[in-house]
């Protein structure tokens, strides 16, 4: 299969092994299954998103492992997926398929240039409004924000740098606390 791109049936046909498995441009990317500060981190983060979003009704709140499928050969599963009600058809039995409004990333040794490279491309490129990078050791959040720079194309924008809280840019009516996210 070399020089043929991925796509969502092969995809689904690659072994359960405990890894996490990407596909971006049709390429194939494995992740080691993170450590106990990035699962705590979105353990905590999953509670404050889904109390705020998902509990009033706002929309769903999804944590990995879950697929989004962005494009035929473009196959992730962020950390933290947000789908507001205004786009709750993109979300199938099995998977989202389309573009989120929000996806969390946290931070790994071995994800760390991948979530802030990689994926931060393919967020931007494939229309997702709203993008978090979190940093466990800094206990930091970069909140990115999907912003029009010409008539064909968007470009992320740093909005935020919160240790503190969070204003959600796709519900501005929203804030997250994070103190609780750092404990």
């Amino acid at each position: 299969m070399f020089g043929t791109k991925l796509g969502y049936a092969e995809y689904c046909a690659i072994p359960e092994d405990g890894l996490r498995h990407e596909v971006i441009d049709g390429v194939h990317f494995v992740n080691p299954a993170p450590f106990s500060p990035h699962q705590g981190a979105l353990a905590r983060l999953t509670i404050e998103l889904g109390n705020s979003i998902d509990r009033p009704g706002l929309g769903r709140v999804y944590v990995a492992p879950f697929d989004v499928q962005l494009s035929e050969y473009d196959i992730v599963q962020p950390d933290i997926v947000v789908v507001l009600n205004d786009k709750k058809q993109i979300i199938t039995e099995t998977h989202i398929v389309g573009a989120p409004d929000l996806v969390v990333e946290i931070l790994s040794k071995s994800t760390r240039r991948h979530d802030r490279e990689r994926k931060f491309a393919l967020y931007e490129r494939s229309g997702i409004r709203e993008y978090w990078i979190v940093d466990t050791d800094a206990q930091v959040i970069d909140q990115f924000v999907l912003v029009p720079c010409d008539s064909d194309h968007s470009r992320y924008e740093l909005r935020a740098q919160a240790s503190s809280s969070l204003q959600l840019a796709i519900l501005p009516d929203v804030t997250i606390e994070l103190a609780r996210v750092w404990e």
